[in-house]
């Protein structure tokens, strides 16, 4: 194993902690993703910032708290010089490059502002959440909608005789049933039937395969790539054989308990909503978790190929390679569906760093308990690269201690904010402004407390009930844990000390060390003598 020379951030949306054979489950193998746990480290206690993609990978591009860059929602807009990733890489002497999606959101109304062109390079890359772009895929392209973003993969399949205006629609995510009609990926029914797509062209494979070339075209140049998988996202359709590879006894036992309907109006609302009401259904459940567990099966194998490819190129033992997800999938677990609240399936994270340094061969193969944060990436890939972490905007902690074993603690709570009211959600709760319809997490050690804008907060015993089936928010036994965590709770938003646009020297030095002085502004002295003094005192400092 050598030094870090390059990065390799892979990022699979929508892809539980749980789903992966490493860590865990039963329904599905993942030898592939578990080589990957071989020779690196699996955080088991990683948690996305935000519970939805938007605001969840800009705390990941960012290395801030939602709260901190304000993305807080999907198509909410990164500030226009917001500094991501790529800046922060870029000034460590490694360009950062992107393959797939970002669900990032331009601040068009900024860039207007400071007459900054789209197709400048500098547009480009704000566009992009600070990548410079390879192909960048969003994977969505409802009919009627315009296919910039989809065009790539469009292209290539048509080139690849699938006919039609919309062949992401109506053959990488559509499918026949067994009378050859054709049926919609997007109705959930239609996950039990396999992808018109040939898994060689999925979007799985074809995003791999541009991985592939882009590292092979690097030559001896030291690179970051940010590979960002569209799967195991809706919609829940896979191509054949991986549509019928679980069998539904294997399926995991639904996750839910009926004392938790309506017993708080946030996750009342989510019971409410369509997408919860749907996926109460034990059928649907079953159909889109087959379909679902296909998918990941897919993404294994096609990264079991770009491991063969990292290995004949000779870049396994130069490259840190990072597989993560940017949130879960409620799949019916707690009577809820897809994402945006706070329980573990939504925001735990698979978490695997391998990395090549010879610091950290004592603990290859192990697994870490550590309370890790997706905002600790940016910092992490700096320190290995050998660059300065600009403290005054990222707000995660480098792994690398945790990674040579020289620590076994990053910090002592993790947290994460939802906004539940720009969705269904908001129909369901009377309010004057569903802007308030938040929550903030503090995760503990033991205890996960939910602080509410409008309602009574949740807490959960996670070491007693780690499905977070019993809501102790307002149970009188544990108002004095609940105290203890809200106060937890305040004093991270009191603590923040990152003071972006201050620039360093004029942090940590007083007047008397010249400050002002040093401009000729004199404030408070008495006569010239006094100024003298100071100045004299002031030149003779080491």
């Amino acid at each position: 194993m050598g030094q870090v020379r390059n990065i390799l951030f892979i990022m699979a949306d929508q892809l539980r902690w749980d789903a992966l054979s490493c860590y865990g489950a039963t329904a599905i193998d993942t030898p592939n993703i578990d080589r990957l746990c071989a020779r690196g480290v699996r955080f088991d206690r990683a948690y996305a910032q935000g519970a939805t993609c938007g605001s969840s990978r800009m705390s990941f591009y960012t290395g801030r708290y939602v709260y901190s860059h304000g993305a807080r929602y999907n198509d909410v807009p990164l500030r226009v010089g917001e500094p991501t990733m790529g800046d922060h890489l870029r000034r460590a002497g490694v360009d950062t490059y992107l393959v797939g999606k970002t669900h990032s959101t331009a601040d068009r109304a900024g860039m207007e502002l400071l007459g900054i062109e789209p197709d400048s390079p500098m547009g480009r890359r704000h566009l992009d959440a600070g990548f410079d772009t390879v192909v960048r895929y969003e994977g969505l392209h409802p009919d009627g909608w315009s296919d910039t973003e989809t065009a790539p993969y469009n292209t290539f399949l048509r080139e690849r005789g699938y006919e039609g205006e919309n062949p992401w629609h109506t053959a990488a995510n559509g499918g026949r049933d067994p009378e050859g009609r054709f049926v919609s990926g997007w109705l959930l029914r239609s996950g039990g039937y396999p992808a018109i797509v040939a898994d060689e062209h999925s979007e799985t494979a074809w995003t791999t395969d541009l991985a592939i070339d882009f590292i092979t075209r690097q030559a001896d140049r030291p690179w970051a790539l940010h590979l960002s998988y569209i799967k195991p996202h809706w919609p829940y359709i896979v191509s054949a054989p991986y549509h019928d590879q679980v069998d539904v006894d294997s399926l995991p036992t639904p996750n839910r308990s009926d004392s938790e309907r309506g017993a708080h109006p946030a996750t009342g609302a989510f019971h409410l909503a369509r997408i919860g009401r749907t996926f109460s259904n034990d059928e649907v459940r079953q159909t889109v978790y087959r379909a679902y567990f296909g998918l990941i099966r897919q993404l294994d194998d096609h990264l079991g190929r770009l491991w063969a490819a990292l290995d004949k190129m000779g870049r396994t033992d130069d490259t840190m390679i990072v597989l993560t997800s940017d949130h879960g999938d409620y799949l019916g677990d707690h009577w809820m569906g897809e994402k945006d609240y706070l329980h573990e399936e939504a925001v735990r994270l698979p978490f695997i760093v391998a990395d090549p340094s010879p610091s950290a061969d004592g603990l290859r193969g192990t697994s870490s308990d550590a309370l890790v944060e997706s905002i600790d990436l940016v910092p992490t890939f700096v320190d290995r690269l050998g660059g300065a972490a600009d403290d005054r905007w990222l707000e995660g902690r480098s792994l690398a201690p945790v990674l040579d074993g020289s620590t076994a603690v990053v910090r002592d709570g993790s947290f994460a904010e939802a906004d539940y009211g720009f969705r269904e959600m908001r129909d369901h709760l009377s309010v004057d402004a569903p802007r308030w319809l938040r929550a903030t997490m503090v995760r503990a050690d033991r205890w996960k407390y939910l602080f509410h804008e409008l309602y009574e907060p949740q807490l959960f015993d996670l070491e007693n009930d780690p499905g977070e089936l019993a809501d102790l928010g307002t149970d009188p036994g544990y108002a004095t844990i609940r105290s203890d965590l809200r106060s937890r709770l305040e004093e991270w938003f009191r603590r923040r000390d990152v003071d972006p646009l201050v620039p360093p020297r004029r942090l940590g030095r007083s007047p008397a060390e010249g400050g002002p002085l040093e401009r000729g502004i004199a404030i408070g002295y008495w006569d010239e003598a006094t100024i003298e003094e100071v100045q004299s005192r002031n030149a003779a400092r080491p």
